[in-house]
């Protein structure tokens, strides 16, 4: 008797990525003109591997591509039980990186994240304990539940891919990407993290409740046996490494942004410091981050040179949560999505 198949059909078209519907720009952008590239064609393959436990997540893991490609950190914005902790755990498995998991609460202390120092009786000498902090792509759950000096702790590593304990610093694993979740609708009891950490996060990525038929499609999986405990038996097999990845990161170095694509970028980041909705607008960090996905989703679909459209594909993961709205635009139902989408149907594109 066969095994009851949980994955999607394969070669299906994947949806755009994070953004609204009136700024979805069209697939059918100009055609790959990039030589075959193993590396990208394992990458893209992930999305595929992925949606043999998740269904209909394919944008948030190309988000998680294009993150691991910029050495960035991706936060996720999601209501409970849209399937965040299973996206990472199977994105894991099928580019063979190791994971953790920290559940952050009010009572998480920053050694929690980070290790200390234990003392070992036997020896009378102190030893450092790893903390979770200490693996590939470390899953920060609700990381807007604990206190912001444990919020803190996760600064330098985020910045420096390092951690400091007792005056020694350690360096972190290669890669690093931590992803962060946090719940968009209960604030009681959370700690909004400031706009220095927000600032550190590449990318922001909202995790919809499903669509219908993706709801259904999820209850035939479990209906057949799915097991979201055992990624295993759902199929999913490692179809890149890290060293793919390292590969990836070395050919997307030579993508090619012409003059007028980074003065685009420029000029769209500085609407956001002038635009009467926004208190803050975006940084310069906020621009080479915003230049880097772009590349880094140029590569991906198979080309060498990034085009406008590239950035304004990523504009929205990349900008929303590096701006503040004045509390006056908040009151009448602006938000920054519709801010960064009026700012892009103002700036000028090159041709």
């Amino acid at each position: 008797m066969s095994q009851p198949q949980y994955g999607p059909a394969q070669g299906q078209p994947h949806p755009p990525l994070d953004q609204p519907p009136s700024q979805q720009v069209p697939m059918d952008r100009p055609q790959p003109d990039a030589p075959p590239s193993a590396a990208r064609d394992g990458l893209n393959r992930l999305r595929d591997e992925v949606g043999k436990a998740v269904v209909g997540q394919s944008s948030a893991v190309t988000s998680m591509i294009i993150a691991l490609l910029c050495r960035g950190h991706i936060l996720f914005e999601g209501v409970p039980g849209t399937a965040k902790t299973l996206l990472v755990r199977s994105f894991c498995a099928a580019l063979q990186l190791g994971t953790k998991r920290i559940q952050f609460t009010p009572d998480l202390m920053p050694g929690d994240i980070t290790g200390s120092q234990i003392y070992d009786a036997r020896t009378g000498e102190f030893h450092f304990r790893e903390g979770p902090v200490f693996t590939n792509l470390l899953l920060a759950d609700e990381i807007n539940r604990t206190p912001p000096k444990s919020q803190a702790a996760l600064l330098e590593a985020m910045e420096e891919r390092q951690v400091s304990v007792d005056g020694e610093t350690r360096a972190l694993p290669t890669p690093f990407l931590v992803a962060a979740t946090q719940n968009p609708v209960e604030f009681e009891g959370t700690y909004p993290l400031p706009e220095a950490q927000l600032d550190r996060f590449l990318m922001k990525v909202r995790i919809d409740l499903p669509e219908r038929d993706d709801e259904i499609e999820v209850l035939r999986r479990h209906s057949l046996g799915f097991n979201p405990r055992d990624l295993a038996a759902a199929g999913i097999r490692p179809v890149a490494s890290p060293d793919d990845l390292a590969a990836a990161q070395a050919e997307l170095a030579t993508t090619l942004v012409q003059p007028q694509v980074m003065a685009y970028v420029v000029d769209v980041v500085r609407a956001t410091r002038m635009s009467p909705s926004l208190q803050i607008g975006v940084s310069p960090r906020g621009s080479t981050a915003l230049l880097n996905t772009a590349k880094a989703w140029a590569w991906l679909s198979g080309r060498t040179y990034v085009s406008p459209d590239d950035i304004k594909t990523l504009a929205f993961p990349t900008l929303r949560h590096r701006v503040t709205l004045r509390p006056e635009a908040e009151m009448e139902g602006i938000t920054t999505d519709s801010v960064i989408e009026s700012i892009l149907a103002t700036v000028p594109v090159p041709r």
